[in-house]
């Protein structure tokens, strides 16, 4: 793939996500790729706009707005079914397609099903005020 077309909602990828606590401590920039869920991408006449959600191995407090990734829907995003994983939906990146070198045009690991990631993101726009945003926007 040469373009970024395959950056659609419930797409599974690979980004340096930049979490809410390092954005807080002055962080700008993550070395480590991590697999992230595209929440949505919103076309705009320049650029469109992506938010992504992070994946962790890290069991998320009760308190945070997460949903553990069933066996099934891990195998179709294309990460590890041994692992137990979650989705974090209260923190978010927010992020300018081919603005800048963070994602190269290349294609999914995987994708979630509808059936599993809609609920989960009519739940983070129901939410949506509450959440924080981490802009990669430059």
């Amino acid at each position: 793939m040469s373009s970024y077309n395959g950056i659609q909602t419930a797409t599974v990828i690979r980004y340096p996500y930049l979490c809410a606590r390092q954005a807080r401590k002055g962080e700008i920039e993550r070395r480590k790729y991590r697999p992230v869920a595209v929440g949505v991408r919103l076309a705009r006449p320049d650029d469109d706009l992506v938010l992504f959600f992070p994946i962790t191995t890290k069991q998320p407090e009760q308190a945070r707005c997460a949903a553990e990734i069933p066996a099934i829907e891990k195998r179709r995003a294309g990460l590890d079914a041994d692992l137990r994983l979650w989705i974090i939906f209260d923190e978010f990146n927010t992020y300018i397609v081919g603005r800048s070198f963070y994602i190269e045009p290349e294609p999914p690991i995987g994708r979630f099903s509808k059936a599993f990631f809609l609920p989960l993101l009519r739940e983070f726009i129901a939410r949506r005020k509450s959440l924080t945003e981490i802009s990669r926007v430059r």
